[in-house]
């Protein structure tokens, strides 16, 4: 591919397109794509989930295997390789486990040979905790991983521990997950706004966790921390959002009771306004306790001006720099220290910190800086002369 009149057919072939930190930086990645160098399809291998029409709305193609969860049927499968052979990419980009072994099957399948790149966005604490499927496709994964072009890992840690299983370091990079800055951004009249909303005062301290219902996210950890900071800390309430966090999840509802904080816990459910009302937190958190690889919540809040608490789990560490505070995962009275500590530097304080963390992001994690690299990676691999 070295004609700059022929633009490079690329293939995104992801496991799906609901809610998740990759499926977010594909949409993103596409938003910013260079459609003068490539023609971007997307290949879904259950349906179109949230994002599908977004990103048609950009003008790319999206097409939906049907797969159900567990073991692809041979319909399935037939359907996934006729649909490739079909748009003759010039290059396939898997996403996550699922998405990267259906992109190196399918390529078996093409009539010529095409490079085949993976997408990890996983880090892994212990594979015995993975569902046995999952389990099954990281193993394979590790014995195929020097057949594929390149695998692209958003995460340092997650590289090195899927090293440590056996997958290919001569063909690993790293190149994390970027952020739209004027996306996400301080929007000062945010924090008005969302304490008018939950009728708060304008002087309550805001602690934030956007993420969905998942143990991986452990939740449990930060309403416990919640409770300890709530005996010394009466003023502080607790703003929590992203799916199936809200009043009909009976397990977070309970726990919320247990721990008699019900009157400073605010569930907000799915929202489509993230960057107004992380802009409206005093502090954001990430109290995650195994799975993360490179979170988009902690550099979108710090991309709004919001220092983070994070669990050191993934590359949260990395992300957050000086900018903000590390804890250990699963220790709510070192995650409610944080608070304190944060709480205690005052508003300047923590604004000062907030400014740090966005110029961190716009200086390390920028999307148009990550978009270059993978744009980069591609040309160079197809000997693209621009």
């Amino acid at each position: 591919m070295n004609n700059k009149t022929d633009k490079i057919l690329i293939c995104h072939l992801t496991t799906g397109l609901n809610i998740g930190g990759a499926e977010t930086m594909l949409c993103s990645l596409l938003s910013k794509s260079n459609r003068e160098i490539f023609s971007p399809i997307v290949i879904s291998l259950m349906d179109r989930g949230i994002f599908g029409d977004r990103i048609e709305s950009l003008g790319i193609p999206v097409h939906s295997i049907g797969m159900k969860q567990g073991v692809p049927t041979p319909a399935t499968l037939l359907r996934l390789f006729q649909t490739i052979r079909c748009l003759k990419p010039d290059l396939i980009q898997g996403w996550m486990y699922h998405g990267n072994l259906a992109a190196f099957l399918a390529g078996l399948f093409l009539l010529r040979k095409v490079p085949i790149f993976w997408g990890i966005h996983f880090s892994i604490s212990s594979l015995n905790s993975e569902k046995l499927m999952t389990q099954a496709i990281i193993r394979i994964g590790a014995t195929i991983s020097n057949f594929v072009y390149q695998n692209v890992f958003v995460s340092k840690n997650s590289r090195m521990q899927h090293e440590e299983m056996g997958y290919s370091s001569l063909k690993s990079c790293v190149i994390p997950n970027g952020f739209d800055t004027s996306v996400f951004k301080p929007f000062p009249e945010g924090r008005l706004k969302l304490r008018h909303e939950l009728g708060l005062s304008e002087e309550t301290i805001l602690i934030g966790l956007f993420a969905r219902y998942n143990p991986m996210k452990d939740h449990a950890n930060f309403l416990n921390a919640a409770k300890l900071l709530h005996q010394n800390f009466s003023q502080v309430h607790f703003v929590l959002a992203g799916t199936n966090v809200d009043e009909k999840n009976k397990t977070l509802q309970d726990l919320i009771q247990e721990l008699e904080i019900v009157s400073q816990v605010h569930l907000l459910g799915e929202r489509q306004d993230i960057p107004y009302i992380t802009s409206a937190l005093d502090i954001f958190s990430l109290s995650s306790a195994f799975g993360e690889a490179f979170p988009l919540a902690i550099g979108e809040a710090m991309c709004c001006g919001v220092p983070c608490v994070v669990t050191d789990v993934g590359d949260s560490a990395w992300i957050v720099g000086d900018t903000g505070k590390v804890v250990p995962p699963k220790n709510p009275q070192l995650l409610a220290n944080a608070f304190k500590e944060l709480i205690n530097l005052g508003y300047e304080g923590r604004e000062i910190l907030g400014k740090a963390a966005r110029e961190r992001v716009i200086n390390l994690f920028s999307l148009d800086s990550v978009v270059h690299q993978y744009e980069s990676l591609y040309t160079t691999c197809l000997g693209y002369k621009n």
